[in-house]
């Protein structure tokens, strides 16, 4: 397990309290929203990242995208998958983001999500 410097870990605090603010003032329609675009994206993809939900979403959601895969990774529906990618958001310059995947548990609500197949009509 790796130490954390005092400079790590007040930053990494003051990162919780900032997520779990913006996650606070997300209402639950931005959050399905941002939760919808991550389980396609985890069935479409092996890994995904922030880069890839944003052309899904309306720019509203863009600010809530840290929180809510915060959230997600705090439930166990994605995992981090130790990679990083540049970002592509203009505002970020370029910083790290996280290249994340579906977990065993993500894959199971994703598939109970999907819309049922109708079978065809009886004649």
């Amino acid at each position: 397990m790796t130490r954390l410097s005092p400079a790590e870990r007040l930053a990494a605090t003051d990162r919780d309290a900032t997520l779990a603010d913006i996650a606070a003032r997300t209402s639950d329609w931005d959050r399905f929203l941002v939760e919808q675009a991550v389980w396609m994206l985890g069935l479409q993809q092996d890994e995904f990242s922030a880069n890839d939900a944003r052309g899904l979403l309306p720019e509203l959601a863009h600010g809530h995208l840290g929180a809510a895969f915060n959230a997600l990774r705090s439930s166990g529906v994605i995992e981090h998958t130790g990679q990083y990618v540049p970002s592509t958001s203009p505002t970020t310059h370029g910083h790290p983001v996280a290249v994340w995947r579906l977990s065993i548990k993500g894959h199971l609500i994703a598939h109970q999500r999907q819309p049922r197949q109708q079978g065809s009509a009886a004649a």
